[in-house]
């Protein structure tokens, strides 16, 4: 990840301190409250009105709602002490977000095949809720949006706070931003189809563009490896979408190409540091295609071979040193690093000059 989101408070984190309420309060007291009834969310007023709404509603995110904590609450009834205890560790470690990407050795992380294995009465009712709260029948819902705000207007808010106008997991795709009336769409950094109880956690949920999420990083896991030829995953660290610590991303380009009209994706090594954060940066080329984004942008005729005939183009006609336009594209890349990808096209062009490209006959010059 190239630059970290600012995170922005909003009241749509209320879903999540009702989500909270209704695991550890609610369901998590159902073996020695009795029946299930509205007086349970007695201690929570807001969500109390909430789930009164849709209790007399016949909406469908209403009676989805509503049915599945009914639903999951008889099913926790039939649950033993240590039972409760397992499973509320596995929902306080499944939204500690910054933990989990850190790989933080005492955090066990639960995934759906461990509700299969360890409660496998509860692994039906608890997919269908959590993977279906992300959507529009709830998020477009009218009791919904009126208790805890509207996602365009979180989107809005956000944007005016994350104005650098890229992809931070590419730094190469344009983002919609406050001028635009549509919005990217929302990332499962862990993704929803693996991992329970944080799909409307908003620590858990990133605007990524088309291509990251749903090109490439699709269902792919940030905490944990692919298969090893055993069969095996492993986990692993990540970068956390909205941590506060600054990480500077170096990339440099090595080129073996002899002619700069060829180049071609194997004619690219790319190398990436800094060496401390390498296993982050490991972890965000897997689940983003990183290396081969990036090979693809530097031999396409519109980027990396513009960028070249660009060099050739000015040493020609205006007599520019090829040193002296390799500094303007350092002192460029430092002020608008992810403008026209100034980034990457630096280290391309930097690549290219060590190989010899813009030397005698390795171009042409009619």
């Amino acid at each position: 990840m190239l630059f970290s989101y600012v995170y922005v408070p909003h009241q749509m984190e209320k879903i999540q301190e009702y989500l909270d309420f209704i695991f550890l309060e609610v369901w998590s007291q159902a073996p020695n409250a009795g029946g299930f009834d509205l007086s349970l969310f007695d201690n929570n007023a807001d969500l109390k009105n909430l789930m009164e709404r849709f209790y007399w509603s016949d909406t469908q995110g209403g009676d989805f709602f509503y049915g599945h904590v009914e639903r999951i609450y008889n099913l926790f009834s039939q649950l033993s002490v240590q039972q409760i205890n397992d499973i509320q560790a596995c929902y306080r470690a499944n939204n500690t977000i910054e933990q989990v990407c850190r790989n933080q050795a005492a955090l066990e992380i639960t995934r759906y095949a461990d509700i299969e294995a360890g409660f496998p009465n509860l692994l039906e009712q608890i997919s269908s809720f959590y993977k279906g709260l992300y959507s529009k029948k709830i998020l477009n819902n009218a009791a919904f949006k009126e208790s805890v705000g509207d996602i365009e207007q979180h989107y809005e808010s956000f944007m005016t706070h994350n104005t650098v106008g890229k992809c931070p997991f590419c730094g190469i795709t344009d983002f919609l931003g406050v001028y635009h009336t549509k919005r990217e769409a929302y990332d499962h950094y862990l993704p929803k189809a693996l991992y329970p109880f944080n799909s409307l956690n908003f620590k858990n949920l990133v605007p990524t563009c088309h291509y990251c999420n749903s090109s490439y990083k699709t269902t792919r896991d940030p905490a944990y490896t692919p298969k090893d030829p055993a069969g095996e995953i492993h986990r692993r660290k990540a970068f956390f979408p909205y941590s506060p610590n600054r990480h500077d991303i170096e990339v440099s380009i090595e080129l073996s190409a002899t002619h700069v009209d060829n180049i071609s994706t194997n004619d690219i090594q790319l190398t990436f540091g800094p060496d401390n954060i390498s296993e982050e940066i490991e972890t965000w080329k897997d689940v983003y295609g990183i290396e081969e984004r990036y090979k693809a942008k530097c031999c396409s005729e519109t980027d990396g071979k513009a960028w070249i005939n660009r060099v050739l183009d000015e040493r020609r006609n205006y007599g520019l040193s090829i040193e002296g336009m390799l500094q303007a594209e350092i002192n460029t890349a430092k002020n608008q690093p992810y403008s026209d990808s100034n980034f990457l096209k630096k280290a391309f062009l930097y690549g290219c000059n060590e190989a010899g490209l813009f030397d005698g006959d390795s171009h042409n010059t009619e």
